[in-house]
């Protein structure tokens, strides 16, 4: 069976200045795009997977130039809608050391943002399609977009899709008087699969996280507690779900501890810990996991440790790439779920 993923939502313009300046020094940016879903769409298109990407766009040759460089990573965009003034932007500035990274959002109004419910033909859009994924951000935008989205899951599940939600909660979003809880449970009640933090998840369905304090790979954690944790989420979520959760330990902005469990079927899994010792670059580590946690339940079918090794691996390798996108084929992330971590060259 050829399995084709569909992912919904924003496309941002990010502005980055050079090296470690501060968005407050530089007089120059360098232009790049991404966004949660389109991330996870490119990272699937690179594992060799169909993916498609459903957006709303202005007509201009900055959005003429984003649809282009989602075509050169093999992208289906032929259901993408048009209208609206502008693509939305940010300017990200790197961290360094102890200095955490700062994003600045400018995507008031974008053509995104004033997206309404019927713009799009979902049943044209899942015709051959067998998986969709969205995530938390594009509902906390607007009433509208939430709107959008949960049309979106009604018609995937009525269709026999397999749903998926990156839960992507950002606190500086959810300005139109409903809190996430409240917009996203409906939606969450459709969606087969379930990925975020531990903070994210507390959120959603108010379950107190675990903290993740490991200072190395060979760090032993309380599995326990994050037992516990998951019990009392799967208790509120649905028994039938599978709830993947990522955990980072930022020591500093280039040195990362990172792993990730899964609960499926009342069981937990653990991954494997990674020390990531040198961070390109950390945005869109999230939307690799998700990629890989789709391709995994995909091509690991009934394997979910399998399929938690791969997102793990997935999200690790992204903070050696530079930009939002995991441009990692398939076989360099088993290639990783292979090692033994004395490999520094492949020949």
């Amino acid at each position: 069976m050829e399995h084709k993923i569909v992912t919904f939502g924003e496309v941002l313009l990010r502005l980055t200045p050079p090296g470690y300046l501060k968005l407050s020094q530089t007089n120059m940016f360098a232009a790049t795009f991404g966004g949660s879903e389109t991330n996870c769409a490119v990272s699937l298109a690179h594992f060799g997977l169909k993916s498609e990407f459903v957006t709303r766009f202005p007509k201009n040759d900055i959005a003429d130039a984003c649809l282009a460089e989602l075509r050169s990573h093999g992208i289906e965009t032929a259901n993408i809608v048009f209208g609206g003034e502008r693509l939305g932007l940010y300017y990200y500035e790197n961290p360094a050391s102890q200095r955490v990274s700062k994003v600045v959002y400018d995507r008031a109004n974008s053509s995104f943002a004033t997206l309404q419910p019927g713009m799009i033909d979902w049943r044209k859009v899942f015709q051959g399609a067998t998986w969709f994924h969205w995530s938390g951000i594009g509902p906390g935008l607007s009433q509208d977009i939430a709107d959008a989205t949960f049309e979106a899951i009604r018609i995937a599940k009525e269709l026999g899709l397999t749903v998926s939600c990156d839960l992507n909660y950002r606190k500086n979003l959810w300005q139109f008087g409903k809190s996430a809880q409240d917009v996203m449970h409906p939606m969450l009640a459709l969606t087969d699969v379930l990925f975020g933090t531990g903070s994210e998840y507390k959120v959603v369905y108010g379950v107190e996280p675990v903290a993740f304090k490991a200072r190395s790979a060979e760090e032993s954690i309380d599995l326990d507690r994050y037992q516990r944790f998951f019990e009392a989420t799967s208790a509120k979520a649905g028994a039938d779900k599978k709830l993947f959760l990522a955990l980072r330990n930022t020591l500093d902005a280039n040195h990362h501890i990172f792993t990730g469990l899964v609960w499926a079927d009342g069981k937990m899994i653990k991954a494997r810990t990674h020390a990531i010792e040198h961070v390109v670059d950390c945005v869109g580590v999230g939307d690799a996991f998700a990629a890989g946690m789709i391709y995994g339940l995909i091509n690991y079918p009934g394997d979910d440790a399998s399929a938690l090794e791969f997102a793990v691996a997935a999200g690790t390798l992204k903070n050696t790439i530079y930009g939002d996108f995991n441009l990692v084929s398939a076989e360099e992330v088993v290639a990783l779920m292979q090692s033994t971590g004395g490999e520094s060259i492949s020949r």
